[in-house]
């Protein structure tokens, strides 16, 4: 008689629960008066995702995450005029929204470093398209399953130059954001049938 075999484990598709989730970008301040302006922090609204991954065969996942340009939302405290301002200037003049709508990421490489307690530690490997331009990026997370929800948290710099976009500068150029931005996310996809 031969043992039975497991069965083996099928591709899920999870998409992101933009209530459970959350993604931020950290902007921070240079220049000569730098220590008079704020570091900027915005949070991304407008995200959709596309997430197929069999929880045994980590390497195989594939992810596209995109998201509306014109859907970050400063969290910092200040008052109405400034907010409204600051979303003007990073709609309009830093991202162009309106010609580039879409920031999109797609996996092309998934490794798995370890796995420790049910966390998986992975790097993956991508594109990143922003402000009409595609630029490889690796991005290390811990990667967790937890009945049908997957949670994914962590960070990473990027410079604005790379995408041909020139960092902002007001009052003549003596306060302006540097070009590194930081990215954090959090995020947690429901499984889909």
């Amino acid at each position: 008689m031969r043992p039975k075999e497991k069965p083996k484990a099928r591709t899920l598709h999870y998409v992101i629960d933009s209530g459970l989730s959350r993604f931020t970008v950290q902007a921070f301040a240079g220049g000569l008066l730098s220590g008079f302006a704020h570091n900027p922090k915005f949070t991304v609204r407008g995200i959709s995702s596309d997430v197929r991954v069999n929880p045994q065969d980590l390497e195989s996942a594939a992810l596209r995450i995109e998201i509306r340009a014109n859907s970050l939302e400063l969290l910092d405290e200040m008052s109405e005029k400034d907010r409204r301002e600051i979303r003007r200037v990073t709609r309009e003049e830093v991202l162009e929204a309106a010609t580039y709508p879409t920031i999109t990421f797609e996996s092309t490489g998934v490794s798995k470093d370890k796995t420790i307690d049910g966390q998986h530690s992975l790097t993956l490997a991508g594109d990143l398209s922003l402000h009409g331009a595609t630029r490889p990026l690796s991005l290390p997370l811990r990667v967790a399953f937890v009945g049908d929800i997957l949670h994914a948290v962590g960070e990473f710099s990027l410079k604005q130059t790379d995408y041909g976009i020139k960092p902002v500068a007001v009052a003549g150029g003596v306060i302006k954001v540097k070009n590194e931005l930081k990215l954090s996310f959090d995020l947690a996809a429901r499984r889909r049938e």
